[in-house]
């Protein structure tokens, strides 16, 4: 990842000093720990990384996938079998293009920078398939080590949609989606991020069933629900541990760009 050490060099006569994330001031003398600049554009890019990688571990695991992207899973899974092509990487960017769509009709308020949101989703499913191609060879050792890739992916997961939470750069749609109606509506984001993921879970139970029988469950398991009932409270966590340790800046002034 790239950081660097942030400025606190402070003239001697100054009582405050602002610290990272929200506008917050301490007086000088406090203990404080010194943090770390993580500039916001790279968020961007190790959350693409990140998030793809924990998404092709989930699916080498075979424990049940990441709620979020269970739905775009099945499509793949029922597509594939007519359109070869149609990889789980082309799945997630063509419904994430349907839930851009969705998401503008809700809100009624579209913004350009949703668009980019699109290219965010196509880079995210190539990234996707390299990793499930390399993985694809790869010995998942059995019950006991498809347990630990599971959970390897799970924290990746939390990671990488973190660092989108981090990020001016517009994130996926389904990021996005959670994001967007927080501000809105000054919501939680562990909150609205676990009602999303629930609904999610339901959408895809629900494909499962019409696609493959009633009672018949592909990429939705145990691990799925799990990841439901823990995935808000998770990527809450792990913000809050990236905000203790980092501060986030613009390394370039293209924020505005991307808020219109």
């Amino acid at each position: 990842m790239i950081f660097c050490r942030s400025d606190t060099d402070k003239p001697a006569d100054m009582h405050l000093r602002r610290t990272a994330g929200p506008v917050r001031f301490r007086r000088l003398g406090t203990d404080m720990k010194e943090k770390r600049v993580f500039y916001t554009e790279a968020a961007y890019f190790a959350g693409l990384v990140i998030l793809a990688l924990g998404t092709s571990l989930m699916e080498k695991a075979d424990l049940g996938l990441s709620m979020v992207v269970a739905p775009a899973y099945l499509l793949h899974l029922k597509i594939s079998k007519v359109l070869p092509f149609y990889t789980f990487g082309v799945s997630e960017y063509v419904l994430q293009a349907i839930l851009l769509v969705l998401l503008c009709i809700v809100l009624r308020r579209p913004k350009k920078s949703y668009l980019f949101s699109f290219v965010t989703a196509v880079l995210y499913g190539m990234i996707l398939d390299l990793f499930i191609s390399l993985l694809r060879n790869v010995p998942d050792g059995g019950p006991g080590g498809r347990l630990l890739i599971f959970f390897a992916g799970l924290l990746l997961g939390a990671l990488g949609v973190s660092m989108f939470f981090h990020t001016y750069i517009s994130p996926e749609a389904y990021e996005l989606v959670v994001k967007e109606i927080c501000e809105k509506y000054s919501l939680p984001v562990d909150r609205v991020k676990t009602a999303y993921d629930c609904s999610s879970c339901a959408a895809a139970i629900l494909l499962s069933f019409a696609f493959f029988g009633f009672g018949r469950f592909e990429g939705v398991k145990g691990g799925t629900i799990f990841e439901a009932l823990i995935n808000g409270w998770l990527i809450g966590r792990v913000s809050r541990w990236l905000e203790s340790r980092f501060e986030f800046r613009d390394a370039l002034a293209l924020r505005k760009h991307f808020e219109q």
